[in-house]
């Protein structure tokens, strides 16, 4: 019996993940020794988060559902958007509860021609400061790249900011690329709050 435990704890163990949470769990040295040594993470495909999302397309005017979607309708382009111009796409995700988001919504402006990107996001209002702070350094500095606005009846940021200020986007992206390229920017503006909160305590 003692073998065969022996032999258990030996056993390496892969899991798969994504690069954010893996990135997170070493700098953050999360793991005991013990695990170190039996568990191995392996890098998942980014797109492949939001495989078991919500998502529909909506009328921007009426805010009428036009269809519910599966993950392939993620393969579009990105430039999607900019052809169905009265449309916006609407994602809810288990992974998105992971960084405090009810739902991303991804959009085109009319006027600007941008795409444009809308969000709750749970966390306390005493953070504002270093929300806008990474959101500014996120963005190139552009101060109309963003509009952030505390909702006191939900208790939540209501935010809305462009997409096409984030160095890593182009127009070429997929749209599931371009919910990737969201996650990653609000994963690290969770990370940012939560690294200053605890040098503060």
């Amino acid at each position: 019996m003692i073998e065969k435990q022996q032999a258990l704890k030996q056993t390496k163990t892969e899991i798969a993940i994504y690069k954010e949470e893996i990135d997170y769990i070493e700098k953050h040295d999360l793991l005991s020794d013990e695990l170190k040594g039996t568990l191995t993470f392996v890098e998942s495909n980014p797109i492949t988060r939001f495989e078991e999302a919500y998502i529909e397309r909506g009328h921007k005017e009426t805010e009428e559902v036009i269809a519910n979607e599966t993950f392939s309708f993620l393969d579009h382009s990105v430039k999607y958007l900019k052809e169905h111009m009265e449309e916006f796409i609407y994602l809810e995700s288990k992974w998105l509860e992971l960084i405090g988001v009810d739902a991303i919504s991804l959009e085109v402006d009319d006027v600007f021609s941008t795409y444009d990107v809308m969000l709750g996001l749970k966390l306390q209002k005493k953070h504002e400061k270093v929300i806008r702070e990474y959101l500014s350094e996120e963005l190139n500095g552009k101060a109309e790249s963003f509009d952030l606005m505390f909702n006191q009846n939900d208790g939540m940021w209501d935010l809305n900011f462009t997409l096409d200020y984030i160095s890593e986007f182009n127009q070429d992206i997929t749209l599931g690329e371009a919910y990737c390229l969201i996650y990653q920017v609000l994963f690290k503006l969770v990370e940012t709050v939560e690294e200053v909160n605890d040098k503060q305590m």
